[in-house]
């Protein structure tokens, strides 16, 4: 059977196909902010009042981003904490080892969870109150020690400490989110571990979005139910682990901290496609080059 369309038609689908093309190149937009208190009401959603805001490690460690979803991480916007300097997350990947070494302190809780010395760490905390009494948000975690540094022992390590204890961890399980825990194996499709939830952009094999990581996970949901009354705590963390090279970053959506769950955002088919897209351009210009 064959399709006909009127000029009318014809060019809505040009102009759609336009921006498509548009969307696939716009990419994450990184603005560098270390304003503690800026960060904080990015990521603030509903029954949740805020005080005792703190910030520790390098300014450009911290920061805010847009494009998330054309991008190809399936968050739109948030905050950003990084071992390196935030704004090297903008793609496409062009450097199997991104890194920034700030050449400052590491952080002791992350230290003992890792298992390694820890370094440039960068550290978000604050006190809140939850009027509903549960607390959510979405965070996705991505890093340039993927996927040569898997089950090497040198990973960066990172944690978001509810009073205490850390509930960025795979769902359903009591295990934390961490390279070695979530990926795709070393070398590539050997050894993989929870692979489902892990999204490869090397150089070998891609990339496949635009941004610098090499890989980075799903959309995971940070949650805990039924706190009890009153004021509690959250430190988000993150560090280099067993040296200060190869940068890792947490993405926190935006308006997401909040004691009801949004939800964990799926890819829409526009941004799919769109990234089909761009997929396809970059292997056409690698080509080409």
């Amino acid at each position: 059977m064959k399709l006909k369309f009127s000029n009318a038609t014809l060019a809505g689908l040009i102009l759609s196909a336009t921006c498509l093309v548009n969307v696939a190149n716009a990419g994450i937009i990184v603005t560098q902010e270390s304003d503690a208190n800026i960060l904080v009401d990015n990521i603030l959603g509903s029954g949740i009042t805020s005080s005792n805001i703190s910030i520790l490690g390098a300014d450009n460690a911290f920061g805010t981003f847009t494009g998330g979803i054309s991008a190809g991480i399936g968050i739109e916007s948030g905050i950003m904490l990084s071992t390196g300097n935030v704004v090297d997350a903008v793609g496409p990947n062009n450097l199997n080892g991104t890194s920034t070494d700030h050449d400052t302190a590491g952080n002791a809780a992350l230290t003992a969870l890792g298992g390694n010395p820890t370094f440039d760490a960068a550290t978000l905390t604050f006190d809140f109150i939850s009027d509903g009494g549960d607390i959510f948000f979405n965070y996705v975690f991505a890093s340039e020690e993927y996927n040569e540094y898997v089950y090497e022992d040198v990973n960066d390590v990172f944690a978001f400490f509810l009073d205490g204890s850390n509930i960025a961890l795979i769902p359903g399980t009591d295990t934390a989110v961490s390279i070695d825990t979530v990926n795709g194996g070393n070398p590539f499709g050997t050894n993989a571990l929870n692979s489902e939830y892990f999204n490869n952009n090397s150089l070998e094999e891609g990339p496949f979005f635009d941004i610098e990581y090499d890989g980075f996970t799903n959309v995971f949901q940070a949650s805990f139910l039924g706190l009890s009354a009153g004021q509690h705590s959250i430190s988000l963390q993150i560090a280099d682990g067993g040296d200060g090279v190869f940068d890792s970053t947490v993405f926190i959506e935006a308006s997401s901290f909040s004691d009801d769950s949004v939800g964990v955002p799926e890819p829409s088919t526009l941004a799919i496609f769109a990234l089909g897209i761009f997929g396809l351009a970059s292997r056409r210009s690698k080509k080409e080059s």
